[in-house]
């Protein structure tokens, strides 16, 4: 499992430049006029992954396949798109759609590309998109509400329970904070996640910035950043025309490229190590021969589940697996040599997977 980030904006403030940028391509149009993004664009990106060149190498794999994240560009959100203002509607769907949103926010001057709104405000901006959300957000829980209270009175537990939920969620809206800031009781989990609200999801904002600005930033991303602390929401910075320009480059010219502006890795690989940090994510490993592969689980995963990423059959007539982690498997160079240093552990059906460990199963069929 990846996970699918979506992209989401007001016009003109890179969104699809940046998706541009990410896929190595012109897949989506970029153009400076609001709504040239109409149906999003799906596109799936290799996770960059130097754990995985190494084990690579040290176990002379014939291939390497890389865990992969999809992102979907979501065309500009407007004012009134929670009434169907600029396709909304439709563009909300989408974002039901994804696991974690990346918000972009326009914090650079440039006259030559302008501003639905004619101004450079990305608090005004983030207030108008998290707006529309929340507007969605009321509006959905308002339909359950009349149906719930219906059941409740039959003395359904769950309805009960989604009642809770709802109310919960309602109560924060009301008062203008999004779903996430909720502290949702764990009676109540289960219910709260299946209402699934868009202002419930993970938000990172992406602060899209002039290249002179990648280092220490500007005063407009520092006010933003300053605004927006209490959200339960993370930042980064980017800068879309600098992703762009790296398109094309190899990895040294990419490196060369980085470090003239005082940095030191892509947005790309921030916005990928930020995504798995939201949702819990970690990365297992097996190695041979024939290939070197890395898997993507949820934290917590026992063994006989992270074995069911690769076969169903795994998981069922799950034996043992052998593990080693990373650091071991590089200081002993490989699966014989840590083997021999006592590195390698038989674990069974209560290991819980750690991030980075190279594992081989062992199962009935």
């Amino acid at each position: 499992m990846g996970f699918n980030c979506g992209i989401i904006g007001l016009p003109n403030v890179g969104k699809s430049t940046f998706f541009n940028a990410l896929m190595q391509k012109n897949v989506a149009q970029a153009a400076n006029f609001p709504f040239c993004t109409i149906k999003p664009n799906v596109g799936d990106i290799i996770v960059p992954d130097e754990r995985l060149q190494k084990i690579t190498s040290i176990a002379h794999s014939q291939n390497t396949i890389p865990t992969k994240v999809s992102f979907t560009d979501i065309a500009g959100l407007v004012k009134g798109a929670s009434k169907g203002e600029g396709m909304g509607n439709q563009f909300l769907s989408h974002i039901r759609q994804v696991d974690v949103i990346f918000h972009v926010v326009r914090c650079f001057e440039d006259n030559d590309i302008t501003h639905v709104d004619g101004a450079i405000n990305p608090i005004a901006d983030a207030d108008i998109i998290n707006t529309e959300l929340m507007l969605a957000d009321l509006e959905s829980l308002e339909r359950r509400l009349s149906t719930l209270e219906k059941k409740i009175k039959q003395k359904d537990a769950e309805a009960i329970a989604f009642h809770e939920a709802v109310q919960l969620a309602y109560s924060m809206l009301k008062i203008g904070c999004p779903a996430r800031m909720c502290e949702v009781p764990p009676n109540l989990q289960y219910a709260f996640d299946q209402l699934q609200l868009l202002t419930a999801k993970d938000v990172v904002y992406l602060c899209n910035v002039d290249e002179h600005s990648m280092q220490n930033g500007n005063p407009i991303e520092k006010h933003f950043i300053e605004k927006i602390h209490s959200e339960n929401a993370s930042c980064l910075r980017m800068c879309a025309k600098m992703e762009e320009e790296l398109i094309g480059l190899d990895a040294n010219e990419q490196q060369e490229y980085l470090e003239s502006y005082g940095i030191n890795e892509t947005s790309l690989t921030r916005i990928i190590k930020t995504g798995y940090q939201k949702l819990g994510l970690l990365t297992y490993y097996t190695a041979g021969e024939k290939e070197a592969r890395a898997w993507t689980i949820t934290h917590d995963t026992l063994a006989p589940q992270a074995a069911g990423k690769i076969h169903t059959d795994f998981e069922k007539g799950f034996i043992r697996a052998e593990v080693i982690d990373y650091e071991s498997y590089l200081i002993h160079n490989g699966e014989a040599g840590a083997k021999q240093a006592g590195k390698m552990r038989l674990e069974g059906k209560e290991y819980i997977v750690k991030d980075g460990d190279i594992m081989h199963f062992r199962f009935a069929v």
